[in-house]
């Protein structure tokens, strides 16, 4: 701040620092990476932070970032903490996509005891060519019926209580298939009125978040 700044009591205003993907808040924008290793729906574009949910489970709770670029379509970006961090970018399937790409008596055996299922992808054809790069050939079930409920909010600061009246959260099971390497999942969600969200993610370094732009 300059002497004359001082003098008469003007503070420069101050610009807030944003350099890793827990700090986000609605209304931020992040640029990705235009590797090649990233699939289209992802490389080079940028996203701006339209709202920021929470799952809970029984001993944590994550954050979900839900991203939206120039095509309109939502991306969910949530943060898979192991030895350390990486980016879990996940695209919803409607069901006829669910179709295109498995086989569903194969995909059934997800929901049977004792989950340990195996999930082969469908040779891809023109419509299924887009999701080329967020499939693997193969999976295996690692998670069966986790319990959890889903928040449309923001918990990073402050824990969710199931005894709130006005939002309780909505109760759901978890089912997750990895693929060998770790790098590519599908993930399934079942809510307790019956509707069920599938998901292809894609696990990637920090570092395909190249630039970040705090919102006012």
């Amino acid at each position: 701040m300059s002497f004359i700044g001082k003098w008469f009591g003007k503070e420069a205003p101050v610009t807030r620092q944003l350099t890793q993907p827990m700090d986000l808040r609605v209304g931020d924008m992040v640029t990705l990476d235009d590797s090649f290793a990233l699939p289209p729906q992802l490389r080079g574009q940028q996203f701006r932070v339209e709202a920021i949910n929470t799952y809970e489970y029984e001993h944590s709770q994550e954050p979900e970032f839900v991203l939206k670029g120039n095509s309109g379509d939502a991306v969910y970006m949530g943060l898979e903490q192991d030895d350390e961090t990486w980016l879990a970018f996940s695209i919803k399937l409607h069901r006829s996509q669910v179709e295109a790409l498995f086989d569903l008596d194969a995909f059934a055996e997800i929901f049977d005891e004792p989950g340990k299922a195996t999930l082969r992808t469908l040779p891809l054809t023109d419509a299924t060519e887009p999701y080329a790069q967020w499939l693997a050939d193969e999976y295996h079930q690692v998670t069966f019926a986790q319990f959890g409920y889903f928040h449309r909010q923001d918990y990073r600061h402050g824990k969710p209580s199931q005894f709130m009246e006005n939002n309780p959260g909505d109760a759901f099971e978890a089912y997750e298939l990895l693929d060998d390497d770790e790098s590519r999942a599908v993930d399934i969600e079942v809510y307790q009125d019956g509707d069920t969200d599938v998901l292809l993610t894609l696990y990637r370094p920090l570092s395909d978040i190249c630039e970040y732009w705090p919102g006012e």
